[in-house]
């Protein structure tokens, strides 16, 4: 058995009563023209160690291996899986490892070794969650490349969206501010078993060496969190429990303190937190 070889997504689906569950925001990929094209928006993965979360039948797994990936460490929670993927172990030689688990709960990078890259079509309840860990971790760089990832559309669009637009955000800072982040694809409802209520999207997240600007990570965050914690209130208001001279501090940096937190740019944070 070859990759080539192995039965369509519906038959494996089928086989194994992989019937999506809410509970675990499964929504499946089933066109394996779709999955491959997935795997190719994150670029060459030749050479590359590449990180999954959640590829319950395999539709991406399968287009991560024939696209070239050196090795793929899947993270699955749904036990009901397994077998289908240990399916795929064994048509791609071995070059497919899964870890079975909570993805929140579990460490992948003793199976892996760098360059990685991280692809994966993310449980809707857990996406967002993982991202924000994946952006702040307490080193810089981190582990990844890159991260291709699927999310809602709306929170796909968070994560690219510029000052003065509704969608921008903590996310918007987090992904922006020592990355460059890019929406390369968006997918319809009807191409998921079952079909989501919402559009999703692909984006594509590219690691920088060194930040943008220069800014301590805790305070950098600390103030963005407030600030868009109450973004409609003015920052001198939103911000005032952070520095007894909050006032000073934003006239200092350049900022007026009745502007509100979607009006400054991500350097303008930066020079706020180093000021604080």
């Amino acid at each position: 058995m070859t990759l080539n070889n192995l039965p369509p997504l519906r038959e494996v689906i089928a086989e194994h009563a992989l019937n999506a569950r809410k509970s675990l925001g499964q929504n499946f990929l089933l066109d394996l023209n779709l999955t491959s094209k997935i795997a190719r928006m994150a670029g060459d993965l030749s050479g590359h160690d590449v990180l999954e979360i959640g590829p319950g039948p395999g539709g991406l797994t399968r287009g991560l291996l024939m696209e070239g990936a050196r090795r793929v460490v899947a993270i699955e929670r749904d036990d009901r899986c397994l077998q289908a993927l240990a399916e795929i172990t064994q048509a791609s030689d071995n070059r497919l490892h899964v870890i079975s688990g909570d993805a929140l709960e579990i460490n992948p990078l003793d199976h892996m070794q760098s360059p990685i890259k991280v692809v994966a079509n993310l449980p809707y309840n857990v996406g967002t969650e993982l991202l924000i860990r994946w952006l702040t971790p307490e080193n810089w760089p981190p582990f990844w490349d890159s991260l291709t990832l699927m999310f809602q559309k709306e929170v796909a669009q968070r994560i690219v969206a510029q000052p003065g637009s509704k969608a921008y955000g903590r996310l918007s800072i987090l992904a922006q501010w020592r990355c460059n982040a890019k929406i390369v694809m968006e997918i319809p409802p009807q191409a998921f078993t079952p079909p989501p209520k919402v559009t999703s999207a692909v984006v594509h997240i590219t690691r920088l060496d060194q930040p943008k600007f220069e800014a301590d990570r805790k305070t950098l965050e600390r103030v963005v969190g407030m600030a868009f914690g109450q973004r409609r209130k003015m920052l001198r208001a939103s911000l005032k429990s952070i520095h007894p001279n909050i006032e000073d501090v934003l006239l200092a940096s350049g900022v007026k303190p009745t502007e509100r937190a979607e009006q400054l740019t991500i350097e303008q944070f930066c020079t706020i937190a180093r000021n604080l």
